[in-house]
């Protein structure tokens, strides 16, 4: 069976997170670069893949999904079921409740730090701290949240790994290449959540490929 290809390019945590998820998931799967700086992602055959011009797109035969979440569901729903725990309501209610915590919360605050401390700076600009400060204090205050949680059980969703944990892996390695890496210092339980994290062979491959 051909494997699935993801299109995208390491810079953005948007497709690595979809790394996360294959690799956890064990698909076989090719990744094609596209050429963000050339603008190969608003190119005819880019939009026949993904009609809003952005990355990543994920080709499963004739199935094409674009959105990164979506394409982690997929990738989960196909090959490891049980990193969404679909089989038991609760748990799987549970998996989708801190799912939605990490895209409304968690990386709504950090996304933009990380694009004022990394992304910004690469395009020509400078940092706006003020952008950054702000979203510092959001940040804080779901850690806060995050560390009560994980005082309680060893992953978000639970005592089990889950998709939730996963789809946290892009941004906050964004984050450790940031002023604010020891961000997590402060939150005991939060920071051996993600030491555990950073142990896991699917985890090391986003590393991997998100180094310049």
């Amino acid at each position: 069976m051909a494997p699935v290809k993801l299109y995208g390019a390491t810079l953005s945590w948007n497709v690595t997170r979809c790394v996360a998820a294959l690799e956890e998931a064990g698909v076989e799967y090719e990744f094609v670069p596209i050429n963000l700086g050339t603008g190969e992602h608003k190119s005819p055959e880019h939009l026949a893949r993904n009609p809003f011009g952005q990355v990543p797109a994920l080709q499963d035969g004739d199935l094409y999904i674009f959105e990164s979440r979506a394409i982690c569901k997929y990738a989960c729903r196909k090959n490891k079921p049980e990193l969404l725990k679909e089989g038991d309501l609760k748990e799987s209610a549970m998996v989708d409740v801190w799912l939605e915590v990490e895209a409304n919360q968690y990386t709504a605050a950090l996304s933009p730090i990380v694009f004022e401390c990394l992304v910004h700076p690469m395009l020509g600009g400078a940092t706006d701290q003020k952008v950054v400060e702000e979203n510092l204090g959001k940040i804080k205050k779901v850690l806060e949240v995050y560390e009560a949680r994980l005082t309680k059980y060893k992953y978000l969703a639970g005592d089990y790994l889950s998709l939730a944990d996963l789809n946290h892996v892009s941004v906050t390695l964004c984050l450790g290449a940031t002023p604010y890496a020891s961000l997590f210092d402060a939150y005991p339980h939060v920071k051996a959540w993600w030491t555990g994290l950073l142990a896991r062979p699917s985890v090391q491959k986003v590393a991997s490929l998100m180094k310049p």
